[in-house]
């Protein structure tokens, strides 16, 4: 079979298979177009989810005739010369106006700033249709209608105009937060009108407009340098996250990507302190030497390829890490709101409900009877929402601990507080200068001894106390096997096991710092972790998950009551242990409340 050239046409629209793949990627190239032009207000506008109409319009640079002319021609661009190694725009490759124009009707119409005038280009199927002078105002207006009608099949594959307008949304979301001192508008026949306003030189204020004011009250500024790679933006604290990975935001050079290593980093980094299924919220920032980047990797350009990936990944979670240590055990500001919201659903104010007939029967008070052997003080009882009656005293797990009152002095000096009570023996109640505060005591001291254990990991074996009468747990012979496997790197962790017949391990030492252990549900499942986790890496690499398991099992349970001393070291071991804002599972330790919140439930404010 002879070889013959394809035509210019057919050219074009192979390559807008890779490069327009649905009507989000047609607007990000014409926003990437509009940005490198210097544009300060770029709008756009769709219709039909961007498949019917995608119009983007800017204040920018402008074109000639003669640049119009080849703007639509392959490989025709003004942003790079001879070389790919000092890529400082978004666009470079010269395909996205040649490849909308093979499968769409595209016009552009332009005006330099300092032109008498403007013109139109106007492209059908990959074939110039006119060139001629139009008005025009200083910048560039790029139309698109009917993507893909030269292309049906393509057609087929795109998803409803709900979900592709979805998609455009989330591009100008992203070149939103990279250019804060750019204005962006989004209207359309398919949508509501989304704004975001330019910000300069304040980008926490652009992540507040595109993200939610909840994530400036939950962010934690990240600055760091390793080796001429610089690393900025902000992380949210672990209690600040998502179901999706969605609100994960990364820039290379001020390139918006999509980089499998960065979120890999974020996942990494935030290890142990979400739970599973959930996702932290972050805007990464990473400037480097375009020379140690490629963006050249797919015509999308949302993939890159660092010369030194394990460099990057290190900066990512160390910086990450670094900030959750110093300022990530605070508690999200969410976790109030979501407190007054489970108040509110079904609330009735006593006035507007209904009344039954007063009686002396139906009546929620009543009359005060001192029992025999009480005084003549009434005794309130804190079991649910019953009201004061003098009654026969209620179970311990019921009734709070009420810890000696601490001056105001000592409670405005801490930022956890001073405890106040225990209720349902499992939470403390602490009182703070401006608020109260709720601990899971479980969850809390779990996350404590589990950061002792990791601390003392890199130092030195852990102490152990030797059981008097080894435990022996009976469990599978394989199970056995696996333990025995790990039992040097278990010793490390101050647990030393030995074989005890083909299905039994007998344990002899177990961690001092855990106290008394429940031995029999602790290796039942370490062993089940092993089974999971056992690789040619081995279990050394995963030491510090085993730590955890082994911290939960050790950690304050739920349901022991606590001496009012107790209750306040660990307030003030939380308020100096990085990461106790959550549990090794991720699970929030404690929610604040502000005083004016709770002014806000009894309508005070």
């Amino acid at each position: 079979m002879a070889i013959r050239q394809l035509s210019e046409t057919l050219i074009n629209q192979i390559a807008a298979g890779e490069v327009i793949e649905r009507p989000a990627s047609a607007a990000k190239e014409l926003i990437e177009n509009a940005l490198d032009a210097g544009a300060t207000r770029i709008e756009i506008a769709t219709a039909g989810g961007g498949k019917a109409l995608l119009r983007v319009s800017d204040n920018g640079s402008g074109m000639e005739a003669a640049d119009l002319e080849l703007a639509v021609r392959r490989h025709c661009t003004s942003k790079i010369s001879e070389t790919l190694e000092d890529i400082r725009t978004l666009g470079f490759r010269g395909e996205a106006l040649p490849s909308i124009g093979s499968v769409a009707r595209l016009s552009i119409a332009s005006r330099r700033r300092d032109g008498a005038g403007g013109h139109e280009i106007t492209v059908a199927g990959g074939k110039i249709v006119h060139l001629r002078p139009a008005a025009a105002n200083p910048g560039t207006i790029v139309e698109v209608r009917d993507l893909f009608f030269a292309t049906p099949a393509r057609l087929k594959f795109l998803k409803s105009e709900k979900a592709e307008a979805g998609a455009i949304t989330e591009i100008v979301k992203r070149m939103a937060i990279a250019f804060p001192a750019v204005r962006f508008v989004l209207s359309g026949s398919d949508r509501t009108t989304l704004e975001f306003a330019a910000t300069g030189d304040d980008h926490l204020a652009r992540m507040a407009q595109v993200l939610g004011q909840e994530f400036r009250d939950n962010a934690i500024l990240l600055d760091a340098v390793r080796e001429d790679i610089a690393l900025t933006g902000f992380a949210g604290v672990p209690t600040f996250n998502r179901g999706n990975s969605a609100h994960q935001y990364a820039f290379v050079n001020g390139r918006p990507v999509q980089d499998k290593l960065i979120l890999s980093a974020i996942r990494g980094a935030y290890a142990e302190t979400i739970p599973s299924g959930r996702y932290p919220v972050a805007v990464l920032s990473i400037t480097l030497d375009p020379a140690l980047v490629d963006v050249n990797v797919h015509p999308a350009k949302s993939d890159v390829r660092f010369r030194d990936p394990g460099l990057v990944r290190g900066l990512i979670v160390g910086a990450i890490r670094e900030a959750l240590a110093r300022d990530g055990s605070r508690a999200a500001t969410t976790g109030a709101s979501d407190m007054l919201r489970a108040f509110r659903p079904g609330f009735q104010p006593f006035a507007q409900r209904p009344q039954a007939p007063w009686s002396a029967e139906t009546s929620p008070f009543r009359p005060y009877q001192p029992a025999s052997g009480l005084s003549e003080r009434p005794q309130a009882s804190f079991d649910g929402l019953s009201t004061p009656t003098a009654r026969a005293e209620p179970p311990p797990s019921a009734q709070p601990a009420a810890p000696e009152p601490a001056s105001p002095e000592a409670t405005g000096r801490y930022p956890l507080g001073a405890a106040r009570a225990q209720i349902h023996a499992n939470y403390i109640v602490a009182q703070t200068e401006d608020g109260l505060v709720i601990v899971d005591q479980h969850a809390a001291h779990e996350r404590l001894v589990f950061e002792a254990m990791r601390k003392a990991l890199h130092s030195k074996r852990l102490a152990s106390q030797v059981l008097l009468i080894p435990e022996i747990i009976d469990i599978p012979e394989e199970d056995c096997d696996r333990l025995m496997q790990h039992a040097a790197e278990l010793s490390e962790l101050g647990l030393a096991i030995e074989r005890f017949g083909p299905g039994a391990i007998a344990v002899r030492e177990t961690p001092a710092m855990l106290g008394e252990v429940d031995a029999h549900g602790l290796i039942r499942q370490l062993a089940d972790e092993i089974a999971e986790w056992d690789t040619a890496s081995g279990l050394s690499a995963k030491l510090e998950y085993v730590a955890a398991t082994m911290a939960c099992h050790g950690s304050v349970r739920s349901g022991r009551r606590l001496r009012p001393e107790e209750m306040n070291a660990l307030l003030r071991e939380m308020e100096v242990t990085p990461g106790s804002g959550q549990c090794n599972h991720g699970r929030p330790t404690y929610i604040e409340l502000k005083l004016s919140d709770i002014e806000r439930l009894f309508g005070r404010s």
